[in-house]
């Protein structure tokens, strides 16, 4: 018995190549190249314009890999023909973002402004001073990036002031009874 999610083939949209070669997986596309390692155990072939993952054994650690390998795989093919995105939001009077160069500088609050140079393969865009998106191919890489620079004042719960997805919502905390 194989992973249910595992055992789905994955569709590779015009313009994205893919090869693979023993165990390494390798796709490029218009937004950029990735690759990955397949684990042992579990073999993928191209055919088509579909790509198909099947297990060698049915050991339980294999089907969990199984599964894994097919979603990092989607999600590579997925990076390279359409890329990623996460909107920040900055919350507060006198919080806000600028563009150096390629880097962005926060101002947040602080005694100091923090400078945010973009790892690899991730671009920074700023459509205002209190919002940031980041792009990239690679999904993992733009959730990391994006959750670092969320790291930088997490929402506090009384006034929502910080940096927060802009998909996430702050669960506010009532203050002190007035007297």
């Amino acid at each position: 018995m194989a992973s249910h999610i595992g055992k789905l083939p994955v569709t590779i949209p015009a313009g994205v190549e893919v090869k693979i070669e023993g165990q390494t997986f390798s796709t490029k596309g218009p937004k950029g190249s990735d690759s990955f390692v397949i684990p042992e155990g579990i073999t993928g072939k191209v055919e088509g314009n579909e790509i198909i993952l099947t297990p060698a054994d049915d050991l339980r650690p294999t089907r969990a890999k199984h599964g894994l390998a097919r979603s990092i795989i989607a999600s590579m093919v997925k990076g390279v023909h359409e890329g990623y995105t996460k909107t920040l939001d900055i919350v507060g009077t006198g919080y806000r973002a600028q563009l150096k160069g390629k880097s962005i500088e926060f101002s947040l609050g602080y005694s100091h402004t923090i400078t945010v140079d973009p790892p690899e393969g991730i671009e920074f865009e700023l459509p205002n001073a209190n919002q940031v998106i980041v792009k990239g191919s690679d999904k993992q890489a733009v959730g990391q990036a994006a959750a670092n620079i969320r790291k930088l004042r997490a929402p506090e719960p009384y006034k929502g002031k910080g940096i927060k997805y802009s998909d996430e919502h702050i669960l506010r905390k009532a203050g002190k009874a007035g007297k």
